[in-house]
């Protein structure tokens, strides 16, 4: 089948992509639905089965293995009815249908897949063409996604459930037993028992013709994070089929720093060990599919490499694919501004269409403990502050997919949740610091905000589906690159963006995505530096000495690929180059702040063995 676009929609939230595939997928492009909130999947059904006139009968609670049931059903609704569009597209195909129109104007100039088709309408005879289509159009591919550390333990009765019950093993189930034919995206991080349960599905497994279902899409910083998840897979006969990188901060989202690894050289590690990582992964994976008596593919099985994280030209997407020779493009952040994409509800699109760099930043209010990029003023923080200011701080926490903690109790706690906060203020309480202390210790607490409710709320208003249960406040957690895009955009805009045919930035003052990441992660450094002033020690000093290096070494590189370039960012190349060279100056800096702290711990670690 042929590969219709060169970008994909990734995962955003947990509800704004949920129906994302019944909106885009009919014209081949690729996009991911969220398995972390199985309530909001079923509220999202029961809409759609009213909506389209479907049967409905609702998966309660108290069915056994709910979540996973919730998750299939939901996945085979939207499947087929995905499938339903697709088809119901090609059948309006004649030569002045405003269907096959829309379809030719999204597909990218040039290519052979559009040349083909054009030519095709231009000598029109449908049965001919109906049967093409069949050869040639596919549908965007549904894919899911878990994040592996989100596998909180649950309970009946009092009692322990089995491990299999547990949050991302029973999305993974859910997705097991649907029927679509995709990708499982696995973010945040390797989770073995997770990895070891995938064993129990054959739809994991390739054909004899290197065909799989069920294939399996890797997130990830950096080559050798790959490379052990890949082998590590492998070892159960699972083959990645897709290795995703991600930008560690120029994202939405959860924010891994990968210290200091920037995306373009960890892309041309990528580029240059491509048929190391395929030999050594597919060396394990063979054998192993001997020992289980598993069919072994005759044909070589195929692997992508796709890149995501702050892409925002057309120029930045073709030198991805052309110097990286990546196979696809990952475009988040702007698609929030694309109701025929997304499900965004009106006021939150106003706040993202007028968001500047001063309102997106790297905050700590993610339960997880792991930095997330957050929207300044998103009416869930809004919620919160006000509960702190009446002292009632935290949330209610009706879901609790982030109970995640075990200080107090066995069960686990969400740090956001005001059931943790009250103990952990208390416990604060108990320790009489200074008041300039306690006050920074307790921002730390109450700065957790609900985001596994949050970012689910916005599909339920975009839909007008009630809120009691989750209340009115949404969290959103956009890129940096949201604060160049500012109004409200069609499919057919925002696609003719990404291959160039338009251009939907009306500022000038856009750093190149590379330079912007940069800065990103050395103003990450600088704050990090700043906030361990006062407890500086020998870990802390390798991992800033270290961070700081793998920066330079980055940066380095860009000077170099840039300096080389003769016919890429022609435009704007002196632009890149000069903003380099101030993100040198920067970095420098910072180097010599380390190097002064390293050099006044020393001497207090003396000073003290002195006095010892």
């Amino acid at each position: 089948m042929t590969q219709t676009h060169k970008f994909h929609i990734p995962i955003m939230g947990i509800g704004f992509t949920l129906d994302t595939p019944l909106k885009v997928s009919k014209f081949g492009i690729d996009s991911v639905i969220s398995l972390v909130d199985d309530k909001l999947l079923e509220k999202m059904r029961k809409m759609y089965s009213e909506k389209l006139e479907l049967p409905y009968q609702e998966i309660t609670n108290k069915i056994d293995d709910f979540r996973a049931k919730r998750i299939t059903s939901y996945l085979n609704m939207i499947n087929t009815e995905a499938e339903k569009k697709f088809e119901e597209m090609k059948n309006s195909f004649t030569a002045k249908s405003n269907e096959l129109k829309e379809y030719l104007q999204l597909l990218p100039d040039g290519s052979t897949l559009k040349n083909d088709l054009a030519e095709k309408v231009s000598n029109f005879q449908f049965n001919d063409l109906k049967a093409w289509m069949n050869r040639n159009l596919n549908m965007g591919s549904i894919d899911v996604n878990i994040m592996t550390k989100v596998d909180k333990d649950n309970y009946r009765n009092g009692e322990k459930l089995p491990v299999e019950y547990n949050d991302a093993h029973a999305a993974l189930r859910g997705y097991a037993m649907s029927d679509l034919e995709s990708s499982i995206v696995l973010s945040a991080g390797m989770n073995p028992r997770l990895y070891n349960y995938m064993e129990q599905f054959s739809d994991f497994y390739p054909n004899e013709n290197g065909d799989i279902k069920k294939k399996v899409t890797l997130k990830v910083s950096d080559y050798r994070s790959a490379l052990i998840q890949g082998k590590y897979l492998a070892k159960k006969g699972i083959w990645v089929s897709e290795y995703r990188i991600e930008s560690g901060l120029n994202c939405g989202g959860h924010a891994f720093a990968s210290d200091g690894y920037l995306l373009g050289p960890v892309l041309e590690e990528f580029k240059a060990k491509r048929s190391d990582l395929y030999t050594a992964v597919n060396d394990i994976l063979i054998s192993v599919l001997e020992q289980k008596g598993k069919t072994i593919p005759q044909k070589e099985l195929p692997i992508k490499i796709t890149a995501q994280g702050g892409v925002g030209t057309a120029e930045e997407q073709q030198f991805l694919l052309d110097h990286y020779q990546v196979d696809s493009v990952g475009w988040g952040t702007p698609f929030l501004l694309v109701p025929e994409a997304t499900s965004v509800d009106e006021d939150t699109l106003q706040q993202l269409m007028d968001a500047k760099e001063k309102d997106l930043y790297l905050s700590g209010i993610s339960p997880l403990g792991v930095p997330f990029n957050n929207l300044r003023g998103n009416t869930k923080d809004v919620e919160k502050y006000a509960l702190i200011q009446k002292g009632r701080p935290g949330s209610l926490c009706p879901k609790e997919h982030v109970a995640l903690n075990y200080e107090f109790n066995e069960k686990g706690l969400c740090t956001a949740s005001y059931r943790y906060q009250r103990l952990k203020i208390k416990e604060l309480e108990e320790k009489e610091l200074s008041f300039t202390q306690h006050q920074k210790e307790y921002e730390k607490i109450v700065e957790k905000s609900c985001v596994c409710v949050g970012l689910g709320t916005s599909a339920l208003k975009f839909h007008n589906i009630e809120t009691k249960v989750e209340g009115p406040g949404v969290s959103v957690c956009p890129g940096p690159n949201m604060a160049y895009y500012s109004k409200k955009m069609k499919l057919q805009e925002m696609v003719d963006h990404i291959y160039g045919r338009a251009n939907v930035i009306s500022r000038t003052d856009r750093p190149n995505m590379f330079v912007k990441e940069l800065n990103i992660y050395i103003d990450f450094l600088k704050n990090k530096l700043d906030e361990t002033q006062d407890s500086f020690n020998k870990k802390q000093e390798k991992y800033f000495v270290n961070f700081a290096a793998n920066l330079k070494e980055g940066l380095s590189y860009y000077q170099s690929i840039f300096g080389d370039l003769k016919e890429k960012f022609v435009d704007t190349k002196s632009n890149i180059v000069k903003d380099l060279e101030s993100s040198k100056e920067s970095l420098n800096h910072l180097q010599n702040d380390i190097q002064q702290l390293v050099k006044q711990h020393t001497t207090k670690v003396k000073l003290e063995k002195v006095i010892a």
